[in-house]
């Protein structure tokens, strides 16, 4: 006959599997720890790797396309002795739309919020804890 202690535990903690596997996600706190390859200390409990981690944009370069409008170039006179006066704009650029890279990667100690997904075999890196 089997040990009543041992039934009782293994259905505790099939009882417990259950109740962790209905929670679709997890929200967690870590610190990056390496950028390259990256690695984040989570509750300084685990350390994951780039192949457990899907990175949103809030922590990427990425590169983006902006509209400039009309751009004035000031001009200003005058010497070393008598400082500076501003002259009116002569020259106006008219910029249009610009492709420009943002410099968003994470770097060492940097803190992450991470959402970790059902299962726990991903986590889902946020955004930064603000400063």
């Amino acid at each position: 006959m089997p040990d009543a202690k041992g039934i009782i535990k293994k259905v505790h903690q099939a009882a417990v599997e259950a109740v962790e596997s209905t929670k679709p996600v997890n929200v967690c706190f870590g610190k990056v720890i390496s950028a390259s390859p990256l690695q984040i200390n989570v509750e300084q409990k685990m350390i994951l790797t780039e192949k457990q981690l899907v990175l949103s944009r809030n922590v990427t370069d990425f590169k983006t396309k902006i509209t400039a409008g009309n751009i004035k170039n000031y001009y200003y006179t005058g010497d070393v002795n008598s400082g500076t006066a501003p002259v009116s704009p002569s020259h106006v650029h008219a910029v249009g739309t610009i492709e420009v890279t943002v410099h968003n990667g994470l770097a060492v100690g940097d803190g992450v919020i991470l959402i970790r997904q059902q299962e726990g075999q991903k986590f889902i890196v946020v955004d930064r804890i603000g400063k």
